[in-house]
Parts: structure tokens; sequence; C-alpha cells
């Protein structure tokens, strides 16, 4: 069975802190310059897994990552146009 994930985006103070942010779910991303790591962790679990990381010292800002919440299926608004040709026109 395939858990459902989501994103945080965790803002550090030192990229020394990797290590340890990398306890609370998967690291995906860090950025070197803009100091900020995609962790992905469980949903079921992401208020508790925010809650702790906010209360850490080194963590400035975490944010929610609104991916799986976005719809995917895309309608055209038109229906596509079949256009008839004669391809025995010249022959």
């Amino acid at each position: 069975m395939i858990k459902k994930r989501q994103g945080l985006i965790v803002w550090y103070q030192h990229r020394r802190n990797i290590n340890k942010i990398k306890r609370y779910g998967h690291l995906l991303y860090t950025s070197k310059q803009q100091k900020y790591a995609v962790v992905y962790v469980d949903q079921d679990r992401i208020d508790m897994i925010e809650e702790q990381l906010l209360k850490l010292p080194y963590i400035k800002k975490v944010k929610r990552s609104q991916k799986p919440f976005i719809r995917t299926n895309y309608e055209r608004k038109e229906p596509v146009k079949i256009k008839d040709y004669d391809y025995h026109l010249g022959i």
C-alpha cells in the first residue's frame, strides 16, 4: 500500500543542521544559497512533525507543499476539431 506523502519546505540557519532535519522525513533537496530544504513526510503525521520542527532553535520557518491538493487532470475548453482532408484530390 502506498502512503500519501506531502512535502515540507524548511528554512534553516546553517547547513550543518541538515543532518538533524533528515531525521524527520525523506530529505529530497537542499539549497545552499537560500538555506531551505524539501522534506517529504507522511500526511497523517505532518501536523506533529511540523510542530516538532518549529520548536527547534535552528529552524526559521516551515511551510507545507500544496501539491497533493492541486488538480492535475486538465480538460480542453473546446473539443478538438477533426479536419476532413481529401488526400486524393490531385491524383
